[in-house]
């Protein structure tokens, strides 16, 4: 008779199991001898019967902890004529099973979208252990080093000793530029690493980028605006120069040649030929000193690094300036939040650029009511510490504010146009940055990041 219930089942046998134990105990009182060895093992198969009875729910437990060890979800769980006792048990199972199979299909779809970026992108990346082990290269750096394969950072040495021994020391977090010449070609590459752990292997994920293009467009780019701006300067103190040449030849040409007599030279003509000459000089001399600012861009120190605090520097500054700027009645005011700012720069470098800032801004207020220069510091949202110079001046126009830094550019009568230059070639001494925003006629702000 089958029970479709588990409990009335187990109940079952267990009564079956007594009622043949104590049959066993009736016959082994009798006369009969074969009997009590039949009951014996009807016993025995019946604790067998149900032992394996029960052991069928461990077994399917046991399939579904294997499932989940070796990662297989494919299988479904039902544990038949058990009852309703282990229908939710069954459900469970097949539930677990399911989104075991969705986590994992999931995990599949991730990790093939992610190969496929790893696999098409133009960017060349590499994952290598410490010791240069490469355990993943993708096409776009096997293209690059002209290489099918490659095991070991190591075997770059023949392409290049610096390449491979950056590849090698580069710091997580660490951007690094490095130059590589691959018999006629320049290789620029621009090298980025990070660092993970993958069990009891430290993983270095580099990527690099071959920027010579970039850099080129760049330099042709900078060079151009340059040639313009000297073109521009130049040719300002040429061409008057060039003109009253010409007309000072003019002038003393018919004595030269014979055609009048020295001593018709009038006072007249001997007045306009030194005016012409004064001019020429003085033009001379703004050119001279033109061609001695310009070497003055290039022979910029080496800075001095030391640990300075911020909140001491913007100090230094306000109280160099105060007095100057008051004089102009104009307010200067400073905060730096928090006060423990440190950064590692040459101070006086530093306080230069912020007298320059200072000293554009007074300029930018002139006859400007209500002005006001700030002098702020704070750590940005990347954390890297920066100074702003903000005034309420007249501003700086659309189409002039990406032309203020290129050397010699000045909207400013009296301006050389080297002192923004200056500024931006120092922080780039100090491996910073220095750029400009500005609304006209509300708010200009300068950021000195470092």
């Amino acid at each position: 008779m089958a029970f479709k219930q588990f409990r009335f089942n187990i109940v079952l046998r267990v009564l079956l199991l007594t009622a043949t134990c104590l049959a066993l105990f009736i016959t082994l009182n009798s006369a009969f001898t074969f009997t009590p060895i039949l009951v014996a093992g009807l016993i025995i198969y019946q604790v067998w019967s149900l032992i394996r009875y029960v052991d069928r729910t461990n077994r399917e437990l046991a399939g579904f902890l294997e499932s989940i060890r070796y990662s297989e979800f494919t299988r479904t769980f039902q544990i038949s004529d058990s009852g309703s006792s282990f229908d939710e048990l069954n459900e469970a199972f097949n539930d677990v099973m399911k989104d075991f199979q969705q986590v994992r299909s999931e995990r599949e779809e991730h990790f093939h979208y992610l190969q496929s970026i790893v696999q098409d992108i133009d960017v060349s990346i590499l994952a290598y252990q410490r010791d240069g082990t490469v355990e993943m290269i993708n096409p776009a750096a096997k293209k690059l080093f002209q290489v099918s394969n490659l095991r070991n950072i190591n075997s770059l040495r023949s392409l290049s000793e610096k390449l491979t021994s950056t590849l090698l020391t580069i710091n997580p977090g660490e951007n690094k530029l490095v130059k590589v010449q691959d018999e006629e070609d320049i290789l620029q590459l621009a090298i980025f690493a990070t660092e993970f752990k993958v069990k009891d292997k430290v993983i270095l994920l580099s990527t690099i980028k071959n920027i010579q293009n970039v850099l080129e467009e760049q330099e042709t780019a900078a060079w151009q605006k340059l040639i313009r701006v000297l073109t521009h300067e130049i040719m300002n103190s040429i061409a008057p120069i060039s003109s009253l040449s010409s007309t000072v030849e003019g002038m003393v040409k018919p004595y030269a040649s014979g055609k009048k007599e020295m001593q018709e030279v009038d006072k007249e003509t001997i007045i306009e030929i030194q005016a012409a000459l004064q001019t020429i000089n003085k033009r001379s001399t703004g050119l001279m000193n033109f061609v001695e600012s310009y070497r003055s861009l290039t022979k910029i120190p080496e800075p001095n690094f030391a640990v300075v605090k911020i909140d001491e520097l913007i100090g230094n500054v306000h109280t160099l300036m105060k007095k100057d700027v008051a004089r102009k009645n104009i307010i200067l005011v400073t905060s730096v939040e928090p006060d423990t700012i440190e950064v590692q720069i040459d101070e006086q470098m530093i306080e230069q650029v912020l007298i320059n800032l200072i000293k554009n801004s007074v300029q930018a207020l002139k006859g400007r009511l209500e002005a006001k220069i700030q002098i702020k510091s704070f750590y940005n949202k990347r954390g890297r510490p920066t100074i702003q110079v903000i005034d309420n001046g007249q501003g700086i126009l659309d189409d002039v504010i990406d032309k203020i830094f290129i050397p010699f550019f000045t909207t400013k009568q009296s301006g050389s146009g080297i002192g923004l230059s200056l500024s931006k070639q120092i922080m780039r001494l100090h491996g910073g940055t220095i750029t400009a925003q500005s609304k006209p006629n509300e708010e200009t702000i300068f950021n000195m990041t470092f």
